[in-house]
């Protein structure tokens, strides 16, 4: 049997709400050791923001971080996949969308997320042919 997303996600991904302050996400990202959030309205998904981003198009953007909005630097389009999607269509996914880290969504809220990371531990990528530079 093909090993699923499920088996190998992390469970009960860090959620943020749009309106919340860059600082504040970057200290909740700090504290659980996470290199990546959720940016959700309630329920719904409405991107990521990862360690990363919070440099690039926050902090580098100018302006006072204590006042920006998460919103506003969260990655649009956000790609995801199911807890019951087989890891290979989660690599596969990654591999064409140059990501890292895909959201889990399972009746249509997030219910986890998967790495790159994770699913090298399980031997579902090929660096060589991986494109994920980017990260989401």
């Amino acid at each position: 049997m093909a090993a699923k997303v499920r088996d190998i996600m992390t469970g009960s991904p860090t959620s943020v709400s749009p309106e919340l302050d860059l600082v504040t996400v970057a200290r909740a990202m700090r504290d659980e050791e996470i290199g990546a959030v959720l940016v959700a309205d309630g329920d719904e998904l409405m991107g990521v923001v990862t360690d990363r981003d919070l440099v690039i198009r926050g902090l580098a953007a100018g302006g006072d971080p204590k006042e920006a909005p998460v919103g506003r630097i969260a990655s649009s389009g956000t790609v995801t996949v199911g807890p019951d999607d087989s890891l290979d269509r989660a690599a596969q996914i990654m591999r064409e969308r140059s990501v890292r880290r895909l959201p889990v969504i399972e009746d249509g809220r997030p219910v986890g997320i998967v790495t790159l990371g994770d699913l090298a531990r399980q031997g579902r990528t090929d660096s060589s042919r991986s494109n994920s530079s980017s990260v989401l």
